[in-house]
Order: C-alpha cells, then structure tokens, then sequence
C-alpha cells in the first residue's frame, strides 16, 4: 500500500505543526464564545456583509457598481511538500472570494517560519506555490507580513470585486432549494492516512488535486439570480458549514449520503480508521443540531465532519437551475459535483438519511 510521497524537503514540515490544514480551525463552539462579544459593536451602513452569520469573507460596498471582498486564511502545513503545502494555502484563502461571487484582484501575504530550523530554500518552495497559485488566478501578490513563528504558517489576505447585487451569501437560501457540491469529500481523511503513512501516490495526487483547484465556478454562479446561497466547505466540515446555511437562512436541510461525493479510496481509510481530531470536535460542536438516521454509522458521520482543507462549493439553488449549475461546474473541470440534498421550511437542523 504505501509508496513513496514527492517532496522536495529534506524535513517533513508536517512535524512542525500540532495540526494540519483547515484542521487548525479553532471548534466551532469555541469560536462562537470568543466571538460572541463582538457583536455588539458599531457597524458601518456600507458593510454589507460582517461577522453575523459567519460568512466566508467580509463585503464593503464602495459605491452602486462595485463591492469589496475581503478575506483572509492561514494554516500550518497539512503536507510535507512546500512547494504544495504553499499552493494549497493560497488556494484555500482566494476561494473565499469566489464564494462570496466575486473575482479576486490581489493578495497579501502572510508568513510564519522558524528560521532557525528550517532552510531558507524550504521557505522560497513554500512562498514560489503560493504565488503560482495566484498567478492562475490573475492577481498579484502586493505585499504582506512576515515573523519567526515556532511553528510554519502560510497564508493570504485576498481582496476581490463584486458587483453589490451579486453578492451571494450563506444566508438567502429558500425552502424548496435544492444543494449542490462542487467538490469530493474526504481530504481530512487523505491528510490522516498521510501522517501516518498509510496513503499511497495516487491518494496523494488526488489529495493535491483537489486542494489545489481554485473554485472558480462562484463567479459565473454570483449571475445566477435563482443560486440564493453559497458557501465553500471548509474546516468546520460540510455538516458545520451546512448547518451556518440553515441558520442563516432559517431552514432545515435533507442530506442524502448516498450522493454526497467522495474522493478515491476515503471511505476504506476511513473505516480503518484514519480520522482527524478535528473530525470529532467538529461533530462535538455541532452534533446536536443533527439527526442521523439509523443507516448512518461512524464512518459516515467522520466524513460528514471532515475538515476539508480548500473544500468546494456549496450551492443552494432553485431546483429549475440545477442542470445549469452543474454545467457551470463541469465546464470548468468539476466533474464530481453532484446534488446531495435540499431544503425545506423548519427549525436550523440537518437531517440525513
């Protein structure tokens, strides 16, 4: 089963990082504490979108034809190869602005290293991935920040444009929307077996594959008027991310998880075991707004909490316009998108059957 991983470092940087990836993320619960008291403060009327309902990035309006995206993301390493581990992250951060419908326009970076330990060239892979990534995406990378940090970060501040009337939320999904993901589940489980070397070159590959591939569907998606809510689904998982939709738009979802996309060869790691931390903390924070039915077991529910690092989207849409989102996604290589559910009229929960 196990076969050698590409990487051009002589040191594995996952050794650096207590956790990898979206994986990082603080629990969901937790987060909700910490955040509870800014609420509360004083809100420009040109901030269109805020903390409120835990959306994918901020959104300023700059006047009747243009809006600001902003957004910012960071992680350790969730592999060993810095060249990947920096187009992994760059990645993860822009895709909040096609999330929010919108185009990027540049970035900043934001850099973490122990210069101590490790090589300067290790760092310059790291920082060249990132700026390959933006390069694909048309932006610059303009500046950024950087200190001696015990363990590696990367990541960006990325900024975008959209059009205020565009802006696509997690919060306007309608009953009777069907769901759509853009993206396979399942890198949490291919970055468990990863660290424990149990994952094989074509795991690896598909794991790269699809960390690394910019969701760039949200911006034809943000001209639809009948795609009500998006999102991209992240550490937090698809339920937790699902579940920030249901809240925000007051409506309960039905996940079939028969449908739900998987990557190659997750659900056999997953039954052996190859679980994040992250995975039970996740459901730990939100489980109790779920109702599983009596088919799904322990795998199943890893899965639906996996924390997915440069996750896909999550498109809420009126049942008429499904076909042409699926298009839209297939047309710009996201062949495994897939309807995995809908919403109706109830209480902010999640059922799956």
């Amino acid at each position: 089963m196990n076969s050698p991983i590409p990487s051009a470092a002589p040191v594995r940087l996952t050794s650096f990082s207590h956790g990898g990836g979206c994986g990082c993320k603080i629990a969901p619960g937790v987060l909700s504490e910490i955040l509870r008291g800014a609420r509360g403060l004083p809100v420009p009327k040109e901030l269109m979108v805020g903390i409120e309902t835990s959306d994918d990035a901020a959104v300023y309006r700059l006047n009747d034809e243009q809006a600001l995206i902003a957004t910012t993301d960071f992680f350790m390493p969730i592999v060993d190869d810095p060249y990947d581990f920096g187009r992994i992250a760059a990645t993860n951060a822009i895709s909040d602005v096609y999330a929010m419908g919108g185009t990027p326009i540049m970035a900043l970076a934001l850099v973490g290293m122990p210069i101590d330990k490790l090589p300067v060239e290790i760092i310059g892979r790291i920082l060249e991935g990132g700026e390959s990534v933006c390069a694909a995406a048309g932006i610059p990378i303009a500046g950024g920040h950087t200190i001696d940090s015990v363990e590696p970060i990367y990541g960006l501040v990325a900024l975008g444009l959209v059009h205020p009337d565009r802006v696509k939320t997690n919060a306007g999904a309608r009953a009777g929307d069907v769901l759509i993901l853009g993206k396979p589940l399942g890198v949490g489980v291919l970055s468990a077996a990863l660290k424990k070397g149990a994952l094989d070159a074509a795991g690896y590959a598909s794991m790269i594959a699809s960390t690394t591939k910019l969701n760039t569907p949200g911006r034809k998606l943000a001209y639809l008027d009948a795609v009500h809510a998006l999102t991209d689904v992240t550490g937090f998982g698809l339920l937790g991310h699902l579940l920030e939709i249901c809240r925000g738009s007051q409506l309960s979802a039905h996940l079939e998880m028969g449908g739900i996309p998987l990557l190659a060869d997750v659900a056999r790691l997953a039954t052996a075991g190859y679980i994040t931390g992250a995975s039970a903390r996740n459901w730990m924070g939100y489980g109790a707004d779920v109702n599983l039915a009596a088919g799904i077991g322990e795998m199943q529910r890893a899965l639906l909490t996996d924390p997915q690092t440069s996750g896909g989207l999550l498109v809420a849409c009126d049942a008429s316009v499904a076909d042409q989102v699926l298009e839209i996604f297939r047309s710009e290589g996201f062949d495994a998108a897939a309807v995995i559910g809908r919403l109706d009229a109830g209480p902010a929960r999640v059922f799956v059957v």
